[in-house]
């Protein structure tokens, strides 16, 4: 059928049915290249054609590019909302561990259909409510207190970092009546920063499935609402929720948006939920023994003075970019299950300056995009070799040199406390 197909459209070359039936006989044949070709050309016919930049999405996740998917999808439900789209989306969103967007994504889709039902989505962003309380489920059903299953031995390198939250964290769970002797509490704040990719989620996950405590994720999205009051109440729960099921660690992304200087914030609303937030750690009506909040920024020059008052985020760690060596043990990481040669890590590692572990994970699958394509021929896995991955190393900019530009002005110009000598200490930079 392909084959008359291929032959009639030499005769009708700008037939989009025609072309449309063929990418989607390439697709049924896992020939994703070819149908990516007659998809992009028949967009190039029709830039409105949604059904062929849906199935060229498609496409495209199916071939891992599942950033290029996820635009894609999102230029497509700004024009039309369907249950096809939304759904390839969240699997997008899910694939890239953004859990946060895929739950917004999801709750679209029930909307849209209060029947919907997918396990895929249930097992990774619905309660069980066989197996937990229900002060675990917040009103939509959706859960966000979890036991992690990454612990330190997951993570590569991040030894100095390790050894502050053991300290600081680890090591008050371990000998409670000692701390308990002193009149110490257990728990407090740690605020992780440093450029975008290098770790901090994952340091704050492994950070709970280290000391076995419950684990709640949270970004500015579950928080901020656009009803008054809502957003407050919101803080609020999630403490709450912590403070029923210690040991407990809150992890909050991004909350250089939601801990902003008060002197910069205009609206009175945005100043109430800043101080909504500085009432829950201080823990004025309600205990927080045994509570972790752990903060992830990338502009800590932006977060209110009054959040690092000691009892607050007292400990401000600089997440740096991995060295030689934890660079080898992530390569190491993210190749495991994937067929390989004997590899060189190391030599990716030092091929690989002022890359993040973002950077690494994208350098990987530029790698395997490409032993993909050579894949196609005859359905067998190509193995990757430390030459294909070295390639695709050339082919990726760091991540993180943007973010040097601006935070070294910072820890030149507005560091009086001393905040940011760990930046100058990496640049090697004497103030």
């Amino acid at each position: 059928m392909l084959e008359s197909l291929l032959e009639a459209l030499q005769f009708s070359p700008h037939n989009i049915p025609l072309k449309l039936q063929i990418a989607k006989l390439y697709m049924q044949q896992r020939s994703f290249a070819e149908a990516e070709q007659q998809l992009i050309e028949i967009i190039d016919l029709d830039n409105n054609h949604l059904e062929a930049k849906y199935e060229l999405a498609n496409c495209f996740y199916k071939q891992q590019k599942v950033t290029a998917a996820e635009v894609l999808l999102e230029e497509i439900i700004k024009k039309k909302t369907e249950k096809k789209y939304l759904e390839l989306l969240c699997y997008c969103q899910i694939n890239q561990e953004n859990y946060s967007d895929a739950q917004e994504t999801y709750k679209e889709l029930l909307e849209l259909d209060a029947n919907y039902e997918n396990e895929d989505f249930d097992n990774v962003l619905k309660v069980n409510t066989t197996t937990r309380e229900p002060d675990f489920v917040d009103e939509d059903g959706l859960s966000f207190l979890k036991k992690p299953t990454t612990n330190f031995a997951s993570i590569g390198g991040m030894d100095n970092i390790k050894k502050e939250i053991d300290l600081k964290i680890i090591k008050p769970l371990e000998h409670r009546d000692l701390y308990k002797a002193y009149g110490k509490k257990i728990g407090g704040g740690i605020l992780l920063y440093g450029p975008p990719g290098c770790g901090k989620t994952h340091i704050a996950r492994a950070t709970a499935g280290e000391i076995n405590a419950n684990f709640i994720s949270v970004g500015i999205n579950d928080i901020l609402d656009m009803w008054i009051g809502n957003s407050e109440k919101n803080l609020h729960e999630i403490f709450e929720t912590a403070r029923k099921n210690t040991p407990c660690v809150i992890f909050i992304d991004e909350i250089d948006a939601l801990g902003a200087n008060r002197n910069d914030v205009n609206k009175t609303s945005g100043r109430t939920v800043i101080n909504q937030f500085l009432a829950e750690l201080d823990g004025i009506d309600a205990d927080n023994d045994g509570i972790l909040v752990l903060g992830a920024t990338n502009a800590p020059w932006h977060l209110d003075p009054a959040f690092r008052r000691p009892g607050r985020f007292d400990r401000i760690i600089f997440v740096s970019p991995p060295d030689v060596e934890a660079k080898a043990a992530i390569f190491n990481i993210h190749l495991q299950e994937k067929p390989t040669e004997t590899i060189d890590y190391m030599a990716l590692a030092k091929a690989a300056k002022e890359f993040s572990g973002a950077d690494i994970q994208a350098a990987i699958d530029v790698a395997v995009e490409t032993k993909l394509e050579a894949s196609f021929k005859d359905g067998i896995p190509k193995p990757l070799s430390t030459k294909d991955i070295l390639k695709a190393i050339k082919k990726i900019k760091p991540s993180t040199k943007e973010w040097f530009v601006s935070s070294k002005n910072y820890a030149l110009y507005a560091n009086d406390s001393g905040l940011y000598d760990d930046i100058l200490a990496y640049l090697n930079i004497k103030k």
